[in-house]
């Protein structure tokens, strides 16, 4: 009997760690000080393998591209569009029959921002993501970030 219920016990464990909701992503943000008034905002995701994360510019039709939204701050210009950085590759997706541009294993974003008066003030705002593997994808996630400009 003590067998029969520690058995239903792992089990119940085991089954409650596959039901975990998947989380491929992890993200790391930073400012690197450019000039007295201008800061590179750094955003990097690592991604899992065997999952990858969309381009800001894949196309319409397909899986939901990466998005930077900045809340508006008074003290904040953003300087042209955010760029990113990684090993990007280009495939037709068979799912969405369009080609698509993902990167796999890490992905930096950067956007360069001017401070009025050189003010000592924060950047805040969220990314939009979403990623897949072979076989699946995952809902779009949006995560939010607060970094600071000093």
């Amino acid at each position: 009997m003590k067998k029969i219920l520690l058995s239903a016990i792992i089990g119940l464990f085991a089954m409650a760690a596959s039901a975990q909701i998947k989380n491929p992503v992890t993200w790391k943000y930073e400012a690197k000080k450019k000039t007295a008034d201008t800061y590179e905002v750094v955003i990097t995701a690592s991604v899992e393998k065997p999952w990858h994360i969309y381009s800001q510019n894949t196309g319409a039709g397909g899986p939901i591209p990466t998005k930077l939204s900045f809340k508006p701050n008074p003290l904040i210009t953003l300087v042209g569009k955010a760029a990113e950085k990684g090993k990007l590759e280009k495939v037709h997706d068979k799912s969405f029959d369009v080609d698509v541009l993902y990167y796999s294993n890490s992905v930096v974003f950067t956007q360069t921002v001017k401070v009025k008066n050189a003010a000592k003030t924060n950047i805040t705002g969220t990314v939009e993501y979403m990623v897949c593997d072979d076989s699946q994808c995952l809902p779009p996630k949006k995560q939010s970030f607060d970094i600071k400009l000093q």
